[in-house]
Parts: structure tokens; sequence; C-alpha cells
């Protein structure tokens, strides 16, 4: 091998511009318990929060949502109240209604579902 058999790098497809400036998207998969809310929204696209916080707790720890803890829940409740819920409705994936509680898709979910999609897909392929 020379020095120049590196120089080019890995293969890659070209990434238009618009893609990689797609922050909503990368704001809601930047952390698995986000990635979990989206993912719950490809069955139902609208949860009570509690209802969220039992499916994500048992997403998370891959157990039956029958198993959860009213801890676990109550732990999960603050946690998606708190941080992952409001991060995932200012980037317009999800809408929080603070009065009944209730959490819907918004305008970027199909960004962002499309996007686990192709994540699950290639790890698929893998």
């Amino acid at each position: 091998m020379t020095a120049d058999d590196h120089s080019e790098g890995p293969v890659r497809k070209e990434i238009p511009r618009a893609v990689l400036e797609q922050d909503h998207v990368y704001a809601a998969v930047g952390h698995s318990r986000r990635r979990y809310l989206c993912y719950a929204l490809f069955g139902k696209t609208e949860w009570s929060l509690t209802e969220l916080a039992t499916k994500t707790a048992a997403l998370e720890q891959d157990v039956p949502e029958h198993e959860i803890q009213e801890t676990q829940r109550e732990q999960m409740y603050i946690s998606l109240y708190h941080t992952h819920v409001p991060k995932l409705a200012e980037a317009g994936v999800l809408e929080f209604d603070e009065n009944s509680e209730t959490v819907r898709a918004d305008r970027n979910i199909d960004h962002v579902l499309t996007v686990l999609e192709a994540i699950a897909a290639d790890i698929g392929d893998s």
C-alpha cells in the first residue's frame, strides 16, 4: 500500500446540502429517548404523555409495557416532560398540548420517520 491509497477516503454518495441542513431531524434522532418517541408514532399518531412514558420505558428496557413499574414510568415521564418532548416540539416533530398532556405528530415527523426507516434498512443490510 502506498500513501496515495488512503488519500481519497471512503467511497460515498453525494449528499444534497438540504439533507445536511435538516436540523430538526438531527435534533430528533440525537438521543435514543427521542428516537423511541418518534418510533412510537409509527403505529399511533396521538398519545397521552403517560402512555408515551410507559411505551418509551418499555422500548428502552426491551420489556413488555405491563412490566414497567410505576417508579420507572414516573422517571420517564419527568424526563420526557422536561427534556425530550419540548426539544421535539421546538423542532416541529411533535406537538404537545400541556393542558391535556397530549402528544401528537407535527409537520416534521415524516422527515424523522424516513431517516429512522433508512437507518433501520441500512442496519438490516449489514
